[in-house]
């Protein structure tokens, strides 16, 4: 499988593998050693849970973008792998033909997922009400800022509250989300489309 993937993807223009695991562990190594632009992503691996390891693999290399491939149409485990921070989700019996979109997606900070699973999980998100989570619009507008790489500094400035301030709401959205670092707020941030509005805040 790993031979196929391999080829299908080196056949295509603009892309190099430039390393495999064979389980969990050393992935998350190599992913720290090699910090891919992509980083293919198999959840059944030996060695422990690939959703788990999502987190730890983020925080060695920010800047990689996650495709998840499965075997398992399971819209739940789509959900809990994008909420984790992967950015893209398909099936290895569409491999052939979804694998390479999905990592030319994920490349350029786009989500992706599999057709087959995209129309069960809008019909569950459309099924839910209110914020994401639960947040209010201020913890909203935090996130957002946090994902943009401002401190709880200049969050508290921006918003006119007390540091202190900032720093329990950031907790509340932990508690909330169980997101913690700025990579995993990021990618929730995209996901649910809080940098496609607000001030420009580009800045660091």
């Amino acid at each position: 499988m790993r031979s196929a993937l391999r080829a299908l993807l080196e056949g295509e223009d603009g892309l190099a593998v430039v390393a495999e695991a064979s389980d969990v562990d050393e992935a998350v190594r190599k992913v720290l050693g090699y910090k891919p632009s992509v980083l293919v992503l198999d959840l059944t691996m030996p060695g422990g849970s690939s959703l788990d390891a999502i987190p730890r693999m983020l925080k060695a290399s920010p800047s990689t973008a996650i495709v998840v491939l499965t075997m398992e149409d399971d819209p739940r485990l789509a959900r809990e792998a994008l909420r984790l921070g992967a950015l893209a989700f398909v099936l290895k019996e569409g491999a052939d033909s979804e694998l390479l979109a999905a990592v030319r997606a994920a490349r350029a900070g786009e989500s992706y997922l599999d057709p087959r699973l995209g129309a069960r999980i809008a019909a569950t998100l459309a099924a839910s009400t209110g914020p994401p989570d639960g947040l209010d619009e201020r913890e909203l507008e935090i996130v957002r800022l946090v994902a943009l790489g401002h401190t709880n500094a200049t969050i508290a400035d921006r918003l006119h509250l007390s540091v202190r301030t900032v720093e329990s709401h950031r907790a509340q959205i932990h508690r909330r989300t169980g997101l913690a670092t700025r990579a995993e707020l990021v990618s929730y941030a995209r996901r649910h489309g809080l940098l496609d509005h607000g001030p420009g805040d580009g800045e660091r």
